[in-house]
């Protein structure tokens, strides 16, 4: 999240209740010079919920006192439940490894202020930050987290599809060859059982979810919406699918496949992810998490190519939804015969194989 170059001098943006849980708060620090002179900063970088950075005037010169608010968007529920996320958000907080909640309202919530800058797109090519974020996200794998620890992957992908394919128009689903999905997710459900990892994972590693303390560069992960116990060779596989997006461009929504991770760099992370222990990985530890991950950024396109269609249609936030669903099923069709050879190339009318249909020949 990056703040916005002209913040709002007003107080409009927030409702009554947001008002009323944040003049409370402020009214508890003995250094807030007014505890209703709230200035508010719209941040952007975020496509589920509109944030804000609150600052209040203190008694020390050129000092705030500053929370973060979370509006959450309109309709994204269908992807997660709030309830479940809410205390994933308050067991990581007390476990050191994200913000405090410091409130909640009835359609959001007010966090601790980190002081520390989000990452760039570009951050996340630097080999120092890049072997940080892979100790950080061991960290997070080997969280304790209450309650199951079943995978979620599967079933929220069948789930979701089910959403989509009731959302979607007729046009919305030829593109991306919708009908043909249920039967790719049992193919990628069946290729990829097996003796692997589990662990707590964030499944959305994209740079605006991660944040470093420029005095300390201590990593701090954020927003844990889709969070859950998956595979870690999924999240790892997510995050090198993120280096393809910047969303703090003219046209966010657009993806650069020539900026995905090259081996070297991949190598590299899942090395430094696995030495983490303590104990040094052999080559074939390495070896077989790098082939994993690159199977599983299959279901990474599958999972945000879902999200895409359903957000098209319950998320009023700007930000081109269809296309960047159409983005991610491309690059799921056209890489899966090379990372599932021992499947054949899926037929989605058992009569050819599926063919991309530009946008322009739909509509």
């Amino acid at each position: 999240m990056v703040a916005v170059e002209h913040p709002m001098g007003g107080k409009d943006c927030l409702a009554m209740e947001t008002k009323k849980i944040l003049h409370s708060l402020a009214s508890e620090w003995e250094d807030v010079v007014d505890s209703t002179a709230l200035q508010v900063i719209p941040l952007r970088g975020t496509m589920t919920n509109e944030v804000f950075q609150i600052n209040w005037p203190t008694t020390k010169d050129h000092i705030s006192r500053k929370v973060l608010v979370r509006i959450y968007g309109e309709g994204v529920e269908v992807f997660f439940d709030r309830d479940n996320e809410i205390r994933t958000f308050e067991f990581i907080s007390k476990n050191g490894q994200g913000p405090r909640l410091l409130g909640r309202f009835s359609n959001g919530r007010v966090e601790e202020f980190i002081h520390a800058r989000t990452f760039s797109a570009s951050d996340l090519r630097n080999p120092d930050i890049s072997a940080s974020i892979a100790t950080k996200m061991r960290e997070f794998h080997d969280l304790d987290m209450p309650g199951s620890k079943d995978v979620v992957l599967w079933d929220r992908l069948r789930k979701w599809l089910g959403m989509a394919k009731r959302m979607a128009t007729p046009q919305e689903a030829q593109v991306v060859h919708l009908n043909a999905i249920k039967n790719e997710i049992l193919v990628l459900q069946s290729e990829l059982a097996g003796d692997q990892r589990i662990g707590f994972c964030h499944n959305d590693l994209q740079y605006g979810n991660i944040m470093i303390h420029e005095d300390t560069k201590a990593i701090t992960i954020i927003d844990y919406e889709y969070s859950s116990y998956n595979p870690i060779a999924f999240d790892i596989a997510n995050h090198f699918c993120e280096m393809a997006a910047d969303y703090h461009t003219e046209t966010p929504h657009v993806l650069d496949y020539g900026k995905y991770p090259s081996l070297e760099e991949r190598r590299r992370f899942v090395q430094t992810y696995l030495s983490t222990s303590g104990d040094a990985p052999t080559d074939v530890e390495v070896e077989q998490l790098l082939q994993d991950v690159e199977k599983y950024t299959l279901a990474s396109h599958l999972f945000w190519g879902l999200w895409g269609i359903i957000s098209e249609h319950v998320n009023e936030i700007d930000f081109d939804y269809m296309e960047y669903s159409r983005q991610r099923f491309e690059r799921y069709w056209s890489t899966r015969a090379m990372l599932l050879s021992s499947h054949e190339t899926p037929r989605s009318d058992h009569k050819s194989t599926p063919k991309w249909v530009p946008w322009s020949c739909i509509f």
